[in-house]
């Protein structure tokens, strides 16, 4: 019984110094986002409200990102706590040995990642759909939008005050396969219709290999290439879905089928999919490492050390991480290796510090 209760006190404990952790860094994200909105609409007729409103809805996509470090940091403070007021020694003579707490928080841990994912991102890439939405009407790109559908990919483009909605069926390298370029002047009235069994969009001069041109019901076949410019290039059409934060699991799963439909590459989508799937467990991974950590170093170390060890060690499993997705996006790598390998090779580390643990 007396366990039991330890077991109760201890993850109250941890989850106070989860959420006390998460509105510090929630604060410190909305303030850092709040001058990058007012920077970003200081020239646009925007009522001052708007840029906290923009920042209030970018912030909980930016503090899911950094929950993992969240944990690494809580679980700090919360040993910290269990150091300063003697309570760690009382525990052992309780019986609740070193491993059992970092059991403990382990699992606590992984429920609410899985807890994160099933709730917390749904509602965060809601916001953050919202927030691309309403911040795109005042990017200079704004009138320039793309978009994949079953139909294939989709371009709005505006050159020289004419409209071009362009419809092609595949991507293939520079190539778009099966295009259609319907031409609108600045009534929206159709002004003529371009199709090519395939358009290279190296650059933002699209080359259009032997179009077929209808002007007023009458079609003429070119046998020769046509120029056409554009504000797109592939490298611009790559980037257009990269904003994969915005999108919820099911949204994600329909957006790699039109993907595939389209022969685009599914690499970014497969690699964040993954990142979610281990979620749960790179919460849980961080929180034993920072078990083990705490576990591992003098208890006259200062809160100061405890911090800027912790902001380190953060710092050096993210861009582990990012060079790792990198290698993965860039398929160097298999994409469930970019993912999941960076978790392995923490887990070598705690179980290295397990050895030792209970002999404190």
């Amino acid at each position: 019984m007396i366990i039991k209760t330890f077991q109760f006190y201890l993850i109250k404990l941890f989850i106070k110094r989860l959420l006390l952790t998460s509105a510090i860094f929630l604060s410190l994200i909305f303030i850092l986002t709040v001058f990058e909105e007012i920077s970003f609409f200081k020239k646009s007729d925007v009522s001052l409200s708007y840029p906290y409103l923009i920042a209030f809805l970018n912030t909980p996509s930016a503090l899911f990102d950094v929950f993992p470090f969240i944990f690494l940091i809580a679980t700090q403070f919360f040993f910290i706590y269990l150091i300063k007021k003697g309570e760690l020694d009382v525990l052992k003579i309780s019986g609740l040995t070193n491993l059992h707490i970092i059991k403990i928080l382990a699992f606590v841990s992984f429920i609410i990642g899985l807890l994160i994912i099933i709730f917390y991102y749904s509602f965060s890439s809601k916001l953050k759909f919202l927030y691309l939405d309403l911040k795109n009407a005042y990017s200079s790109d704004n009138k320039y939008l793309a978009t994949v559908t079953k139909n294939g990919l989709w371009i709005k483009d505006e050159i020289d005050n004419y409209t071009y909605i362009v419809n092609a069926n595949r991507i293939d390298d520079n190539y778009l396969k099966k295009v259609s370029i319907f031409k609108f002047d600045k009534n929206f009235e159709l002004l003529e219709v371009v199709i090519s069994s395939k358009v290279n969009v190296s650059n933002t001069t699209w080359v259009i290999s032997n179009p077929t041109i209808t002007i007023d019901n009458l079609s003429k076949v070119y046998e020769d290439n046509i120029a056409m410019k554009s504000n797109f290039d592939q490298q611009k059409i790559n980037t257009l879905f990269d904003n994969l934060s915005s999108l919820n699991v099911t949204e994600l799963i329909d957006q790699r089928s039109d993907f595939e439909q389209l022969g685009y590459s599914t690499v970014e989508i497969e690699t964040y999919m993954h990142r979610l799937a281990s979620f749960p467990f790179f919460l849980t991974i961080m929180t034993m490492l920072s078990c083990v950590i705490m576990l591992n170093i003098k208890k006259n170390k200062s809160l100061i050390f405890h911090i800027i060890l912790g902001i380190f060690i953060s710092v050096v499993i993210y861009y582990s991480s990012y060079l790792f997705n990198l290698l993965g996006e860039n398929e160097k790598i298999p994409t469930i290796l970019s993912t999941w390998f960076p978790l392995f090779i923490i887990l070598v580390f705690i179980t290295i510090g397990l050895i030792r643990i209970n002999e404190k």
